[in-house]
């Protein structure tokens, strides 16, 4: 299977941006693929395999980030990657008894 390359503009739309726990999930979810997986933010790029390059993207609210995924399941890995990003961590559904305003 050939290498294929996916760059995707994304916006953080969560409310807290990606702190701990939604970054922790991101990488659990990126480390789940073989392909390289980055994220830009302006003109820093971090490995979204590693928790501490995410935490130091510091990405809030409303912030652009850049995907570019490089590999033989690029494809998967971007839509997956996009889809927890744009379903916002589904922190309201980690949160029981709380509810989203």
């Amino acid at each position: 299977m050939a290498e294929e390359q996916v760059r995707r503009q994304l916006r953080v739309v969560n409310r807290e941006g990606i702190h701990a726990r939604p970054a922790a999930m991101l990488v659990g979810l990126a480390n789940r693929f073989q392909s390289q997986i980055a994220l830009i933010k302006g003109d820093q790029r971090v490995d979204a395999k590693s928790i501490m390059d995410v935490m130091m993207l510091a990405a809030e609210q409303n912030t652009p980030l850049l995907l570019e995924v490089l590999g033989v399941d690029a494809q998967a890995a971007a839509d997956a990657i996009e889809r927890m990003i744009v379903e916002e961590f589904r922190e309201e559904d980690a949160s029981p008894g709380v509810s989203a305003p």
